[in-house]
């Protein structure tokens, strides 16, 4: 695959007007030469969904270079040791069995600063994520046994304009902590997630051809 530098600029255009809005470029499936290419161009946040191919890629690139690197995928419970040395952020948290684990792993040394819950906002039995109505005892959870949650995560389902589900989510953000970033919008649905509040984009078919 190779980056396509005219969709790349139309995103730019695209989230001129959104100054809180930043963009996340997936890189699942892409080679280690086109980070490199894209980080020389001046991208540093990255989402990877899987932890080995994210391990592979980025841990010896963070040595290199000042980077932000998000899992954005399932994980389980026998990679967060892995995943909590190389990934900024985990956006997938999405039971206690998961917080629990973190919570015994986590350290000072440890490189993840961020925890985002991934709602299951369509309730699709085939998608990873807490329930909407499970959502607040999970946030209140983590809370209390100082598990840090910056944000809220979600995957709408496939349909034309996901706005409906987006707007659901900002709801359930503010009823929570008006303060949570919210993650959402992908290749195929990221202008309607910038009409609805959404701090991360999550970009990856869009720019690689």
């Amino acid at each position: 695959m190779t980056i396509n530098y005219q969709n790349l600029k139309t995103l730019k255009l695209n989230l001129a007007r959104f100054q809180n809005t930043e963009l996340m470029i997936v890189t699942k499936n892409q080679s280690k030469n086109d980070i490199i290419e894209l980080i020389n161009r001046g991208y540093i946040l990255f989402g990877e969904n899987k932890v080995q191919e994210m391990n592979e890629k980025f841990l010896s690139l963070k040595k290199i270079y000042n980077l932000k690197i998000h899992l954005i995928g399932p994980l389980q419970t026998n990679k967060v040791k892995l995943v909590l040395k190389i990934a900024d952020a985990i956006q997938s948290i999405d039971r206690l069995k998961l917080v629990d684990e973190v919570i015994k792993c986590r350290n000072r040394e440890s490189a993840t600063k961020e925890f985002f819950l991934q709602v299951n906002i369509g309730k699709e039995p085939q998608k990873s994520g807490v329930m909407p109505h499970n959502l607040k005892e999970l946030y209140e959870y983590c809370m209390k046994n100082e598990l840090p949650i910056s944000g809220l995560m979600c995957i709408p389902p496939n349909i034309e304009n996901p706005s409906n589900f987006f707007e659901e989510m900002v709801f359930i953000r503010n009823s929570i902590n008006k303060n949570l970033k919210l993650s959402m919008g992908m290749s195929n649905d990221y202008k309607f997630a910038l009409q609805n509040q959404t701090n991360i984009v999550r970009i990856g078919s869009f720019i690689f051809d």
